[in-house]
Formats: structure tokens, sequence, C-alpha cells
């Protein structure tokens, strides 16, 4: 099985690689369209500013590439930036428009007295859809966020999963083949690790309904 690490030049690309390997898979960090496109699922991963990424992506002409694997079925996980990059826009230094694959908006958190920006550290997963493969077999635990936008998804049925940073933040998203985690799973000890593991399991059985 072939999971393809999109390398638009912003991502945590050696972490998410070596995550996929000690999970059993191999994780080609690629910015080819063929290799994306022929892979069994995509990983988008991201650090950094919203409008900088969706420049990159766009220069390269890796922005069609991802919306092409997307609509062509094949599992895809943003992580981080990355799972922002899945919505309509961010209001991150201005409106800056995103890949479109699900609807909603990236805005930043007010920072309230008690809740620094950046949301940073480990905090607790209270799951909305705890029988969507993506969280079956498991617990509500810790993961950890680094972040100082967090999402407003318009459909409610799209997030799969939220913590509490002085109030519901989504954590995690999906819709069809399309996921999504604010977080860092390769960070996340053991449940990071186990939603990762997860994921690759739904591209292991399209491939084999395929």
């Amino acid at each position: 099985m072939n999971i393809a690490i999109v390398d638009y030049g912003m991502g945590n690309l050696h972490s998410v690689s070596k995550a996929v390997e000690r999970l059993g898979y191999e994780g080609r960090v690629t910015a080819d369209e063929a290799q994306i496109l022929a892979a069994d699922g995509v990983l988008l991963p991201g650090v950094g500013a919203f409008g900088d990424a969706m420049e990159h992506l766009r220069a390269s002409g890796l922005d069609a590439v991802v919306r092409k694997a997307a609509d062509q079925g094949v599992p895809l996980l943003g992580i981080c930036l990355g799972m922002q990059l899945l919505f309509g826009e961010s209001e991150e230094h201005g409106r800056n428009e995103g890949l479109g694959l699900l609807p909603g908006r990236a805005v930043r958190f007010a920072g309230t007295e008690g809740y620094k920006v950046p949301h940073m550290g480990w905090n607790r997963l209270a799951f909305r859809q705890p029988k969507n493969p993506l969280l079956a077999g498991l617990e509500e635990g810790h993961v950890y966020f680094v972040h100082s936008y967090h999402v407003l998804a318009e459909q409610p049925e799209d997030v799969l999963a939220v913590t509490d940073y002085g109030h519901p933040v989504t954590a995690i998203v999906g819709r069809g083949n399309v996921f999504g985690m604010q977080f860092h799973p390769e960070k996340s000890g053991e449940l990071g690790m186990a939603l990762l593991r997860n994921f690759l399991k739904l591209v292991e059985r399209r491939q084999v309904e395929a």
C-alpha cells in the first residue's frame, strides 16, 4: 500500500513519514502529480500560515492535484494546518481561499482570559461521532495541539470530535473520503498513532473493495 505525503514546502514531512513507517506502511514524500494520484491514500500535513500554504499549493499546481485525488475517492487526511486547508477559507492575515473540499472557515481564537493564543499543549478529545470508522475501537483521550486558528464547520455532521479551549473547538473532521485532524497525531502518543492507524486501515479497506 502506497501513501503519498504531499510536499508543498510547508509541512512536518519527516515526522509524519516516520509515523507512517512505524505503523508498518510505506509513506512517500512527493510533489509529483502522478505519484499522488496513483497513491492509495494521501496525507496533507501543514505548519505555518494558511495564505502562504495555499500560495505554495497553487504555485506548484498541487491544489488541483489534491482536489482531483479527493474527487476520485482517494482517502485524504489533512493534518494541523492541512486540516484547515481542506475548508473554504481562512481569515488568517486577511481572507484566503482554501481547497473547498469541506464547507467552513478558519478563524482566530479570541484569546480570552485563561486561554492563551496560540493554543498549545495536550487537550482531551470528545467524540461527536464515535461510530465513524476513523474513531473505531478508540477511547477519548488527550492529543497535542499547536494552533492559533480553528475551524468553524458549516455542517455539524462533518465534525467527528472536538476539544474544549474556552469553547468547543473542532478537532477531527470527516466527510466521505476526506478527513482532517487539527492536532498532530504523530506527536500525540498512543491515541494519535491509533487515529493515524485507523485512517490507514480505511485506505486498506478501500483497496480491498476496489
